[in-house]
């Protein structure tokens, strides 16, 4: 394709670059490095009227919208729907010159795809989409929605539309790829390629973190943390099963941080069986959240043993990051457990088998040497294939 110069990112949420990075921030923030006019159209839930804002460089048009993120999966899905309008009347209403040579659209969710289809056919540039939720088929597997209900299949049109509306198509992993294939079979499987997560390559500073183990009681004590969100599609009975199952273990601590709709039962679970060896907290400040991974012992990965659809949890990047081992209980059609094998960063066991879990678990309680060697492994891992420019470089490969 001809050289690409400006670059639109049309996303569900963009979180204020000035105060947290993520995903995506990272990368369109190495697209700007690169040379690229970067333009970000995204959500914003607490904004009265729509506003051009410029955060380290990078145009963000941010347009209000009824709750994305909220309990109720009516507003939520009533706000899906409404987005594609919202972003073409903000789109308007700012006259932002529809000449983009590049079109970036992540998934969730996949009704942009009619705001996305009108500015690729203004601009005549390439959509790339990057795949990371097969939806609704997740919906589906998590019983949230019924197989060929009159909502399935509105949404499935919009997915069969969407793949084929895209020049190209990353995936998070072959069985991402495989499973698009099979069940797209007029695909044209050129399109798709891989696409792993990335992050940003951080130093990690060495801090005295007495402090942190003092706050929560965690001093001589062996911590297995997860962090992320609490959903259906994490199932963290798995976690809090095998918490139970360790009680006799004095020494060791199970400690849960995030948000979602399965964390007030989850919280409950918890307390009406009495464990002590559980600690649940709210999202924390990223400088909080970082320092007890620091000095977490083992990362944590827990997926629903009902999923069809192939996920790549994405925390997983911080576990390496920290150079921690990862511990997964993962449904048997992710390919995600045989790629730690691979990588030989920790170990995995099928989806509600504690027994499993727990066994794999004891390996790396009761040895310290071979949780140092899983985590450097994982960073290893990180350092030489998951950075945010092998992502951008991927990207313009393909392109």
């Amino acid at each position: 394709m001809a050289e690409v110069k400006k670059v639109i990112f049309v996303a569900l949420g963009f979180p204020n670059i000035e105060k947290r990075r993520f995903l995506y921030s990272s990368l369109m923030m190495e697209f700007q490095r690169k040379g690229h006019d970067v333009f970000v159209i995204a959500a914003d839930d607490d904004r009265k009227q729509s506003e051009i804002v410029i955060e380290k460089g990078i145009k963000i048009l941010r347009v209000p919208s009824l709750s994305l993120f909220g309990k109720s999966k009516i507003i939520k899905g009533l706000s899906n729907v409404l987005l594609p309008y919202l972003y073409k009347r903000a789109l308007k209403k700012h006259k932002i010159a529809l000449d983009f040579d590049l079109i970036l659209m992540p998934t969730p969710p996949i009704t942009l795809i009619d705001v996305v289809l009108w500015i690729k056919k203004k601009s005549k540039g390439k959509l790339y989409l990057i795949l990371r939720d097969i939806f609704p088929q997740n919906a589906v597997d998590l019983k949230m929605m019924k197989p060929n209900s009159f909502i399935h299949s509105f949404f499935r049109k919009k997915e069969v539309k969407l793949y084929e509306a895209s020049d190209l198509i990353g995936c998070m992993s072959q069985a991402n790829i495989d499973f698009v294939k099979k069940h797209n079979p007029g695909l044209d499987t050129k399109k798709l390629h891989l696409l792993p997560n990335w992050a940003d390559l951080d130093e990690i500073d060495e801090v005295d973190l007495s402090a942190t183990k003092e706050q929560y009681g965690l001093q001589d004590k062996i911590v297995a943390i997860f962090g992320g969100n609490m959903g259906k599609p994490q199932k963290l009975e798995n976690i809090v099963n095998l918490a139970k199952s360790c009680q006799d273990i004095e020494d060791l601590v199970f400690f849960l941080v995030g948000r979602g709709t399965e964390r007030e039962r989850i919280y409950k679970m918890v307390n009406d069986l009495g464990l002590k060896n559980m600690i649940i907290k709210e999202s924390l400040p990223k400088n909080e959240y970082n320092n007890i991974l620091r000095i977490a012992d083992i990362g944590l990965i827990s997926l629903s043993e009902d999923f069809t659809i192939p996920n790549y949890p994405s925390k997983v990047l911080a576990y390496y990051q920290f150079k921690k081992p990862v511990l997964a209980s993962v449904d048997l059609n992710t390919d995600f457990g045989t790629m730690q094998e691979e990588i030989n960063c920790g170990y995995w066991s099928e989806a509600g088998n504690i027994e499993a879990f727990k066994e794999n678990l004891l390996k790396l309680y009761k040895d310290k040497k071979l949780r140092e060697e899983l985590g450097e492994n994982g960073y290893n891992y990180l350092k030489t294939h998951l950075t945010t420019e092998i992502a951008y470089e991927t990207i313009m490969e393909h392109m």
